[in-house]
């Protein structure tokens, strides 16, 4: 698989049970939301800005994508949690199961982030990105296509401790049949 058929399966609406344990406050939390992801052109001004900020040639991107989220923790069920950011993968030339993720907000912080991807052999997508204060390790696989499972740590920036582990299952939302 490469990054162009990772993305297009990736594609839609798509509701999200997380499951995160924050070991640093002994705390258990659960999260459902929404999310849905959109395909962008390379064309387009948030990609171009994206590229740009980076240094990136945006002729070198591939599937860019913009992901939007909304849902509730039951650690505050007050707080709705939302957002969106512009997802820009930049393939290595030398090996397209490789590449770099621009990101106009990161997972670990809410910054813009520069990731690191690799597409194994058996389809999964596996992200690293270095924060300031943090780093996260992120991967993603289909166990169908209308089924995504993730798996997150998030760990000191020395790399040395987990503060956040946590496991998502996504369904993708299917339109009714005419």
């Amino acid at each position: 698989m490469n990054i162009d058929e990772f993305v297009q399966r990736s594609l839609g609406s798509w509701r999200s049970q997380r499951s995160a344990h924050h070991l640093a406050f002994h705390h258990f939390e659960e999260v459902t939301s929404e999310i849905e992801i959109q395909s962008l052109e390379n064309s387009d001004g948030r990609v171009i800005e994206l590229c740009k900020a980076n240094q990136v040639d945006p002729h070198l991107v591939s599937s860019p994508f913009y992901m939007a989220w909304e849902g509730e923790s039951d650690w505050d069920e007050d707080e709705v949690l939302s957002g969106s950011t512009v997802l820009v993968p930049v393939p290595d030339p030398d090996n397209p199961t490789k590449g770099k993720l621009l990101r106009e907000q990161g997972y670990a912080e809410t910054v813009p982030a520069i990731g690191y991807y690799q597409l194994v052999e058996d389809g999964s997508f596996i992200l690293n990105t270095q924060y300031e204060r943090a780093s996260a390790e992120e991967k993603i696989w289909f166990a169908t296509p209308n089924l995504r499972l993730r798996v997150s740590l998030i760990k000191t920036g020395d790399g040395k401790g987990v503060t956040t582990a946590s496991f998502s299952s996504e369904i993708r939302s299917l339109s009714p049949k005419n």
